[in-house]
């Protein structure tokens, strides 16, 4: 046990992403609370995190993303599916592709029922506005917030497909909604993103690097160990920086926010976890806590593509050229299609009429390719990404040895869930829906993917084992709640020792439906207010 500390703080705060960020920026507003802020990764000053639509360029970046993989995937084929996460300031929110959804009111309803005392949506809508500054509102609005640091913005939609796929949508049967954040969720409409005048408002650009802190540390290239304890508290953290073993001590408190794969892993590593597999890697258990790593959920989908008779897609701007006229125009006048994560229109519906709410999400694309650039079509095209947003499949994520270094097992147990396949079809289906209506008769030519020919269950089935990817959504695997799988109580403390949080995307008792970047910032924002009014 180390006692020696270097240096000490009030706070240690773990991992500056989605959370860190936000979590440390509001603690350091108070000025006599002295904050340390550890990122094992580095800058984010690379003009691909920078400049909205260059976003797929940093999910295969090795320098900046964990770029962890799944293990083989019995559901989908046994392929082994990408997971990446960010490391470098700004975590995963300086690599995600910026749509800004909050979830549906009853997730978090749920999320009361489910043991998170106080979670509900009534309780955290004013933690949602209170980090929003929503397309420069300077007035009070019952859903949007005008003060925060985060700005979030509307595409201007110039691209005309953008009006055609929401008109065609509504003529499909679906409801228009302007505001997917607002009153009800489900319909189709703007997509917000988190973009601030025409560049990526990340959580460390939003909350740290244009706020003035001088009580607020920000260590990079610092890998954390372990969390080092004193009996049953969490003192402080020991971490590798510059191959330098070094600890700091933590006079308050710990707040881990490694996210929903990093969480876990450092939690095991310092002795919290299941008692017989901390056991078979030489771990000793500290406090043996069944669920950690256990309830990983996530979101799968698939693109449904079509190519388009006209040349009014991106499809243009993809040569060497057009992408060198967009980085430039960007990089010069801060305008033009960079400025845009190209999300701009999506929605939401429900796979059953009776359902209490939408369990499907559509993000809408003018340009048939891969999420992270990798594959596109040679012609001009368009897409949705679709899948189903509450599968009741359940992962883990485990240790695969005792090293820090070494990267966990991650298996999310995809499609294992009752209703997958069945609610993935009608996604698919209702994709097809939209684009056969007549607005899109000017523009529709063939399928692209999955293709016209595969339209039987079985076809469409074999098509999503093959297909599907993540959307990058995963959260859980330390599950808030008060019964025996819970990790961490409702103010973001973990179960059987003291000084230590959580506050990450990994606390979710249940998965949002939708984007979770914006209620991972939610969960930061209000459990600051939990550490804030404990400390008075």
């Amino acid at each position: 046990m180390r006692k020696n500390f270097k240096h000490d703080y009030d706070y240690v705060v773990i991992g500056a992403g989605s959370a860190g960020c936000v979590i440390a920026s509001r603690l350091a507003e108070n000025s006599s609370a002295r904050v340390l802020l550890l990122e094992a990764g580095g800058s984010d000053r690379k003009f691909s995190i920078k400049m909205p639509s260059a976003f797929y360029m940093p999910l295969n970046d090795s320098r900046i993303n964990w770029g962890f993989f799944s293990e083989p995937e019995l559901g989908l084929n046994n392929r082994r599916i990408h997971c990446p996460r960010g490391r470098v300031l700004g975590g995963s929110s300086s690599i995600n592709g910026m749509v800004y959804v909050r979830g549906n009111k009853e997730d978090f309803n749920s999320w009361e029922k489910l043991g998170a005392a106080g979670w509900n949506y009534a309780n955290v809508l004013p933690y949602f506005k209170k980090s929003q500054r929503a397309d420069g509102r300077t007035e009070p609005h019952p859903y949007k917030g005008h003060e925060g640091p985060l700005s979030t913005t509307t595409g201007k939609m110039l691209n005309p497909l953008y009006n055609i796929f929401v008109e065609a949508a509504v003529s499909a049967g679906y409801p228009r909604n302007d505001d997917v954040n607002g009153q009800d969720q489900e319909g189709f409409g703007p997509m917000p993103m988190t973009v601030d005048s025409g560049r990526r408002a990340s959580t460390y650009q939003a909350f740290i690097k244009n706020r003035s802190l001088k009580n607020l540390t920000v260590l990079r290239s610092a890998t954390v160990e372990k969390i080092i304890f004193e009996h049953s508290r969490a003192a402080g953290v020991s971490f590798v920086r510059q191959n330098i073993l070094s600890s700091v001590r933590a006079n308050s408190e710990v707040i881990l926010c490694a996210g929903a794969i990093g969480s876990p892993q450092i939690l095991m590593l310092s002795g919290i976890g299941a008692a017989n597999e901390l056991a078979s890697h030489g771990l000793k258990t500290l406090v043996p806590l069944r669920g950690v790593g256990k309830n990983l959920m996530d979101h799968l989908e698939v693109y449904v593509q079509q190519a388009c008779t006209q040349p009014i897609s991106l499809h243009k701007h993809l040569n060497f050229v057009g992408k060198a006229r967009i980085g430039l125009e960007w990089l010069l006048l801060s305008h033009g299609l960079g400025t845009t994560n190209h999300f701009e229109v999506g929605g939401f519906i429900k796979s059953e009429t009776n359902n209490d709410y939408p369990d499907i999400q559509f993000h809408f694309l003018p340009v048939a390719m891969s999420y992270d650039g990798k594959n596109q079509a040679s012609r001009h095209g368009f897409q949705v990404h679709t899948g189903p947003m509450l599968s009741k499949s359940r992962g883990s994520v485990t240790l695969k040895d005792s090293n820090f270094r070494t990267p966990p097992v991650i298996h999310f147990n995809y499609m294992s869930g009752k209703d997958d396949f069945s609610i993935f079809r009608k996604a698919i289906r209702a994709a097809r829906k939209i684009f056969r209506q007549s607005e899109f008769d000017s523009y529709r030519g063939i399928e692209i993917s999955p293709g016209g020919h595969l339209d039987s269950d079985s076809e469409l089935d074999a098509f999503i084992r093959e297909n599907a990817e993540s959307a990058y959504h995963p959260c859980g695997t330390c599950r808030m709640g008060t019964d025996l799988d819970a990790v961490v109580d409702p103010r973001g403390k973990v179960h059987g020792v003291d000084n230590l949080r959580i506050a990450d995307a990994s606390i979710f008792p249940k998965i949002t439906n939708g984007n979770l970047n914006a209620p991972t910032i939610m969960v930061a924002e209000r459990i600051a207010d939990f550490i804030k009014a404990e400390q008075r």
